[in-house]
């Protein structure tokens, strides 16, 4: 389901922009549509009243919980399952000051990044901009989220209307600050013609992983062919016409990404840049042959480049006790498919 065909569905029974406001207010905030002080007959039409008990039934069947794994660091890695059977995943991440939900935006992911479970399998399909919403209202029904981050299976640029719709819906009826929304992306230059345009304007994520375009490339194969250069270029000019600073996201992988020459590309790159680089060590997946650094030596690259200027935070992976790195607790039911150690020789 579409939120403009959710819209429409709803003017059909009489509703004016306001009913339709605190249906999908009610809906994203995962309150029936009954709640409040006053009986809903006191300012809904008798047409909407009628037809929300289907309206209801839809909506919940968008997305449902197939499965919850708990982490020991507090993180919540949830299986969900979509009204056609097929399961995405979603993450409360580890307590911190803002309550924060990772989504899914699309069923496989086409970009077939060498170290993510989720980019073995390709592209399945595309979600629907109420199926996204979905996975927050489900979170919500029994946890607080005030930041949503548009980082779980799928390039949200590949999905970019329903993104951007179902983006819409939650910085508005769903209360959600605009800059607690984050875009993640390997780079597609139509989200940097796209963002702008948008009456909710969201943070950006963007996926480096390199400062070498040649590895860039065979770590991220068929993300656009935006060298790192270009691609912080376009980054700094939204930070600035956004007022946030954009997210540089960086999984660290061990012997690959974590050298010496790499640190001294991240200062010629990000040196006086609105921007914050995540450190990410890798969340190690069986069948893959890439391994995560060790805490001390991210650590040490951390302090190295904050030495110099670059505003850099290290992450901590959520779940790795539960081996929930995106795309494994949905493939868990699948045969594993093993990559040849080759792989790993390829992209050093």
């Amino acid at each position: 389901m579409q939120i403009g065909a959710l819209r429409q569905r709803l003017h059909a029974l009489g509703a004016n922009p306001q009913h339709a406001h605190r249906v999908l207010r009610l809906w994203t905030h995962a309150l029936p549509q009954t709640h409040g002080r006053q009986p809903i007959e006191n300012f809904l039409p008798a047409s909407l009243r009628a037809g929300l008990p289907d309206i209801e039934r839809d909506l919940a069947a968008l997305a449902q919980v197939h499965s919850e794994h708990p982490g020991a660091d507090g993180s919540l890695r949830r299986v969900v399952a979509l009204a056609d059977g097929q399961l995405v995943e979603s993450v409360h991440m580890p307590p911190g000051r803002t309550p924060a939900l990772c989504v899914s935006t699309q069923v496989g992911c086409a970009v077939g990044c060498v170290f993510c479970m989720t980019g073995t399998g390709g592209l399945v399909r595309q979600m629907s901009s109420g199926e996204i919403v979905a996975q927050v209202v489900l979170a919500r029904a029994s946890q607080l989220v005030r930041r949503v981050v548009f980082m779980g299976m799928g390039e949200p640029a590949h999905n970019l209307d329903n993104v951007l719709e179902a983006i819409d819906l939650l910085g508005t009826a769903g209360d959600i600050g605009h800059k607690s929304l984050v875009f993640s992306t390997v780079g597609d230059p139509r989200v940097f013609e796209a963002l702008p345009k948008g009456r909710v304007k969201p943070a950006l994520a963007l996926s480096l992983h390199s400062t070498r375009s040649d590895l860039r490339a065979q770590l991220l194969p068929r993300a656009p062919a935006l060298t790192p250069e270009a691609l912080v270029d376009a980054g700094e000019a939204y930070a600035r016409q956004s007022a946030y600073p954009i997210q540089y996201q960086w999984t660290l992988l061990e012997g690959i990404n974590d050298t010496d020459d790499e640190i001294e590309g991240l200062v010629r790159l990000l040196h006086g840049k609105y921007a914050i680089l995540n450190f990410i060590p890798y969340n190690e997946v069986a069948s893959l042959p890439f391994k995560r650094p060790s805490w001390e030596r991210a650590a040490d690259l951390a302090r190295r480049l904050h030495r110099r200027g670059i505003l850099t935070k290290l992450r901590h992976s959520a779940g790795q006790d539960v081996d929930g790195g995106c795309g494994q607790l949905r493939a868990r039911a699948a045969a594993p498919q093993p990559r040849d150690s080759a792989l790993i020789q390829m992209v050093r």
